[in-house]
């Protein structure tokens, strides 16, 4: 594994929630964080069908279009009783013509888990993969996992996404019930 010594990274992402908890996570080591709409980066279409292959996607064109060492994710809520659904379409299930509406997302997963009369607890993960690539080519990808289940109605009004209906497996909370410190010391 190759470490990291450059002091600029550029987080491939247009998500402003995601964009501030990694400089959040990366601010004790002195490195500044520019992210994608800041470099004026457009969005890469994620034609791939796993995590990985999106991340590394989103990662290649924004270091191509910077010369700068770039890190990108690609993450999604994975419900078990869903057959693993969302998944790597969890951005999808939130577009709508006007952007995303993660309300009508999370209204969707409830939806299709009563329609199939999904027990409880309803387990699901929130899936991360990570990839950070050099302007030498040199990539490393890191993947990470949180098990928990998902719960109806949400709750808690910090985080974004799915956080508000994810309770991580050994909390009474969601993720968006959280502080961000509480979210950052068990995130995947």
């Amino acid at each position: 594994m190759r470490r990291f010594g450059e002091r600029q990274l550029l987080v491939a992402t247009h998500n402003a929630g995601k964009l501030d908890e990694m400089r959040a996570l990366l601010a004790p080591y002195g490195i500044e964080v520019l992210g994608a709409s800041a470099a004026g980066l457009p969005e890469p279409a994620e034609t791939e069908d796993s995590f990985l292959g999106n991340a590394r996607i989103k990662a290649r064109a924004a270091m191509e279009a910077t010369g700068l060492p770039a890190l990108a994710d690609d993450s999604g809520i994975c419900v078990d009783a869903l057959d693993g659904a969302p998944g790597v379409y969890t951005a999808d299930w939130a577009e709508t013509g006007n952007g995303r509406d993660f309300g009508m997302a999370m209204e969707r997963v409830q939806r299709e888990l009563d329609a199939r009369t999904a027990p409880q607890p309803r387990q699901a993960q929130f899936r991360c993969t990570l990839v950070l690539i050099w302007p030498d080519g040199h990539e490393e990808a890191f993947e990470g996992v949180l098990p928990g289940r998902v719960v109806w109605p949400p709750r808690g009004a910090d985080g974004h996404g799915y956080d508000p209906i994810f309770q991580p497996d050994g909390s009474e909370q969601t993720m968006a019930e959280m502080t961000p410190e509480q979210k950052n010391s068990l995130s995947h």
